[in-house]
């Protein structure tokens, strides 16, 4: 029995057993598994929520800068954020003379550096009006608020976008999933 017992700890801190364990303490999105050794751009492909986030990105030739070394804050809305939009907004913006928009749309989702759900509610929380500031890559500003338990990201227009999966790390960052669209000016 005893020898049973040390076989079973052994298996257990076995590098070969702990590296699932790793991999599953990063959320799965998509009903895809996202690893921390891969960068944005390599897990958001495999996200069957992300589709149009990913081709949107591909269409603004983003692919290269996301895939850079950081680190970045995304803030990257799901598929049926997209469809909420206008009819014919994603069409729109897909086109190739609409490539400047759609850059500053992508951008205004992404903030330099790399800050984790906790980080974001903590800088909330200990300023004066309840709102963490940030700039985003395209110059556009973000709050994030901490209302109850839900961490809520407000574009410059004061549209509310709710986290619903946070601290998707990533060998370049970490990203956050929104449920809205966060528009610039």
């Amino acid at each position: 029995m005893k020898k049973l017992a040390i076989l079973a700890l052994l298996a257990l801190t076995s590098p070969a057993v702990m590296a699932p364990a790793l991999a599953s303490e990063n959320p799965m999105v998509g009903g895809a598994p996202m690893l921390t050794t891969r960068n944005i751009v390599e897990n958001a492909v495999n996200s069957a929520d992300h589709t149009t986030l990913v081709a949107a990105v591909q269409a603004a030739d983003l692919v290269e800068a996301l895939q850079g070394t950081g680190p970045f804050t995304v803030f990257a809305p799901v598929n049926a954020a997209f469809d909420a939009l206008p009819a014919g907004t994603v069409d729109t913006l897909l086109q190739p003379e609409n490539k400047g928009t759609l850059q500053r749309v992508l951008t205004s989702h992404v903030v330099a550096g790399n800050l984790g759900g906790a980080e974001l509610m903590r800088r909330a929380r200990a300023s004066r009006d309840g709102f963490f500031h940030m700039e985003t890559l395209s110059g556009a500003p973000l709050s994030a608020q901490l209302r109850g338990r839900t961490l809520w990201v407000y574009d410059q227009s004061g549209n509310a976008a709710r986290v619903t999966i946070s601290d998707v790390n990533q060998s370049n960052g970490v990203i956050h999933v929104v449920d809205k669209v966060l528009l610039p000016r």
